[in-house]
C-alpha cells in the first residue's frame, strides 16, 4: 500500500491535459481545505484577540517571503534549469540548482535573523491597537512563524525541480499538507501549547510542504547542497528579472500590513474577522482570476514576441471576457448569499451571530472587487507579456496609496455622519453591531482594487493596444444583466424557503443557500442563452465535445494560495 501511494506521488505526468487538470483539481481542493481550516479557528478559538494575534505574526514573516522568495520564483528559475539541461547535462544545471540554494538560504536566514531581534520594535507597528501583553504575545508567535518563509522559500525551490521533472502530483499537494499541518496545529497543538501552537501547526505545514518533494529530489539527484557561488552574474540576472514581480507583491504586503494595523485599533476580533473575510473572497479570485490570467500568460508572451498583434490582442479579450463573465456572476451571488456562506463555513457557538454579521457584510464589500482583483492579474501579466515590467508595478505602488487614503477618509467619514452609519448598517444588515469600520477597511481595499483595474487597463490600452479595442463591453452589460436576474432569484428564493429549512442548524441553513445558488444559476444560464452570450454558449459547446488538451505553466504559491 506504501508503495503504492509513492509510486503516485512520484509518477510523472506527460500529458499536458492531465498535468492541467490534476493542478486544477488539488487547487480547489486546497482552497476547500482552507475553508474547513478556517471552520476550525472560528469553532475552536472564535474571532477574539488570540486570533486577531495569530493573523497579525504573519504580517512580517509574508513580507520577508514576498521580498526575498519571489527573486527565486519557479517561474524564473524553471526556463533557466530546463536550458542548461538541454545545453549542458544535468551536472551544470545540478552545480547551478545548488548555487541558487545556497544563496537563498543565506539571504533569507540572514534577513529572519535581523526580523527576529527587530521584532520587539516593529510588533507594535505592526498592532497599534495591541496591549502590552498582547504586542508580547506577538513577537512570541511571530518569532516562531518567521521559520515558515525559510522553509516555503526552500520548498518553492524544491518545487522548480519537481515541475521540471514533470512530478506535478508532489507540486500540486503540497499546498495540500501546508493546510494540513495548520489543522493539526488548531486540532491537537493549540490544546497543549495555547496560541503557541498554532505557530507549530503553520512550521508544521511549512516542513510537510517542503520535505514531501524531498524523496524525488533525491532520486532524480538534484537534491542541492551548500555549495560556494560562481555563477553571481547568472543568479543576479535572474533576480532582477524576478525584481518588478517582487515589488508588486511586496507593495500588496505592506498594504495589507497598514489595513491590519488599522484593524487592530477597531476592537477584540476585528483582525480576525478582516482576514476570515478576505480568506473567502480569495477562493472566487483563485479560481477564476489566478486560473485564466496564468492560463494566458505563456500564449501571450508568444504572441508579442512572434510580433502577432492581432493574436495577441484577441487572447487577452479572451481572457478578460471569460473573468468578466465567470466573476460577476459570482460577486452577485457572494453578495445575496453572503450570510448563509459565512454560517455554513465559519458559523460556530465560538464564533457569534454579531461575528456572523460583520464578517458576512465585510465579505459583502470584499466581493464586489473581485471582478477588478482578477482583472489586474490578467493585465498584470499582459505587461510582463510585453516586457514591460515597470508599469504595474508603479500603477500598483500608486494604487496602494490610496487604498489606505480611502480607508481613514471612509472610516473618518462614517465616525463623522449618522446618515452614513444609519445607510450602511441597514443596507448590510448589522444595526446595533460594533467594530462596523472592520468593513469600511475592506470597502477601501475594493475601491483601491477597482481604480487600480480601472488604471492599469486604461495604461495597457494607451502603451500597447493603440487604436485597437478591447471590445468588452457587451460581454459586461451581459453579465451584469443575468447576474442581477441571478441575484433576485437567489434574494427572492431565500425568502420564500424561509420557512422550509431549519435556520438553526447547519443542515438548514446549507440546503437554503445551496437550492438558492442553483436556481438562480439555473434561472440565470437560461438568461444567458436567451441573450445568445457568447462565454456561455461556449461553455455549453466546450461541455459537448471531447475534453482537449490546454497548456500547463508554471505556477507559484501566490498563485494558488
Amino acid at each position: 500500500m506504501v508503495s503504492k501511494v509513492l509510486k503516485f506521488l512520484n509518477r510523472e505526468v506527460g500529458a499536458v491535459n492531465q498535468a492541467a487538470l490534476l493542478l486544477g483539481v488539488f487547487t480547489l481542493l486546497s482552497q476547500i481545505l482552507g475553508l474547513v481550516r478556517d471552520r476550525l479557528f472560528t469553532s475552536t478559538i472564535g474571532a477574539g484577540s488570540e486570533l486577531d494575534i495569530y493573523y497579525a505574526s504573519f504580517q512580517v514573516p509574508d513580507i520577508i517571503f514576498n521580498l526575498i522568495a519571489t527573486l527565486v520564483s519557479v517561474t524564473v528559475i524553471l526556463p533557466v534549469l530546463i536550458k542548461m539541461i538541454n545545453k549542458d547535462g544535468n551536472e551544470k544545471s545540478f552545480a547551478f540548482f545548488s548555487q541558487v540554494f545556497t544563496s537563498f538560504f543565506v539571504l533569507v536566514i540572514g534577513v529572519s535573523v535581523v526580523a527576529y531581534f527587530l521584532l520587539p520594535t516593529i510588533a507594535p507597528i505592526v498592532a497599534p491597537g495591541f496591549t502590552p501583553e498582547q504586542i508580547l504575545e506577538l513577537v512570541h508567535v511571530s518569532r516562531i512563524v518567521l521559520l515558515s518563509p525559510i522553509i516555503l522559500g526552500i520548498s518553492n525551490l524544491f518545487g522548480s525541480v519537481t515541475q521540471m521533472m514533470r512530478r506535478f502530483v508532489l507540486f500540486a499537494i503540497s499546498p495540500l499538507l501546508y493546510n494540513i499541518g495548520i489543522i493539526v496545529g488548531i486540532v491537537f497543538f493549540y490544546k497543549i501549547f495555547g496560541l503557541i501552537g498554532l505557530a507549530y501547526g503553520v512550521v508544521l505545514g511549512s516542513l510537510l510542504h517542503a520535505v514531501i518533494q524531498i524523496p524525488a529530489l533525491i532520486q532524480d539527484k538534484m537534491f542541492p547542497k551548500f555549495v560556494r557561488i560562481r555563477d553571481w552574474a547568472m543568479i543576479k540576472s535572474m533576480a532582477l528579472i524576478s525584481l518588478p514581480r517582487t515589488f508588486g507583491l511586496v507593495i500588496n504586503s505592506l498594504t495589507l500590513l497598514v489595513l491590519i494595523a488599522f484593524a487592530t485599533t477597531i476592537q477584540e476580533g476585528a483582525v480576525s474577522i478582516f482576514r476570515l473575510s478576505m480568506n473567502l473572497q480569495n477562493v472566487p479570485l483563485a479560481l477564476i482570476g489566478a486560473s485564466f490570467s496564468v492560463a494566458a500568460f505563456p500564449t501571450l508572451a508568444r504572441n508579442f514576441s512572434d510580433g502577432r498583434t492581432k493574436e495577441f490582442i484577441e487572447n487577452i479579450q479572451n481572457a478578460a471576457r471569460q473573468i468578466i463573465f465567470w466573476s460577476i456572476p459570482l460577486t452577485i451571488l457572494f453578495v445575496v448569499l453572503r450570510a448563509q456562506i459565512v454560517r455554513v463555513i465559519l458559523g460556530s457557538q465560538a464564533f457569534s451571530w454579531d461575528d456572523t454579521r460583520l464578517a458576512a457584510a465585510t465579505l459583502a464589500m470584499f466581493v464586489i472587487s473581485v471582478t477588478a482583483q482578477s482583472l489586474i492579474l490578467l493585465f498584470t501579466r499582459a505587461f510582463y507579456a510585453t516586457g514591460d515590467t515597470r508599469q504595474p508595478v508603479f500603477i500598483n505602488f500608486i494604487s496602494a496609496f490610496i487604498t489606505i487614503g480611502f480607508s481613514l477618509l471612509i472610516s473618518y467619514g462614517y465616525q463623522q455622519s449618522t446618515v452614513i452609519q444609519d445607510i450602511i448598517t441597514q443596507v448590510l444588515r448589522i444595526e446595533g453591531v460594533s467594530g462596523v469600520r472592520v468593513v469600511m477597511l475592506a470597502s477601501a481595499y475594493s475601491l483601491g482594487s477597482i481604480l487600480n483595474a480601472l488604471v492599469l487597463i486604461l495604461m495597457f490600452k494607451r502603451r500597447h493596444l493603440k487604436d485597437n479595442h478591447l471590445a468588452l463591453w457587451r460581454t459586461f452589460s451581459e453579465s451584469l444583466l443575468g447576474s442581477l436576474v441571478i441575484g433576485l432569484t437567489a434574494y427572492v428564493t431565500l425568502n420564500v424557503t424561509d420557512s422550509l429549512f431549519n435556520l438553526n442548524s447547519f443542515g438548514g441553513i446549507f440546503g437554503q443557500g445551496a437550492l438558492s445558488g442553483i436556481f438562480a444559476l439555473v434561472i440565470g444560464g437560461w438568461i444567458f442563452y436567451l441573450l445568445d452570450n457568447k462565454e456561455f454558449l461556449g461553455v455549453k459547446n466546450a461541455l459537448r465535445r471531447k475534453f482537449k488538451g490546454i497548456g500547463t505553466v508554471p505556477v507559484s504559491r501566490e498563485d494558488v494560495w
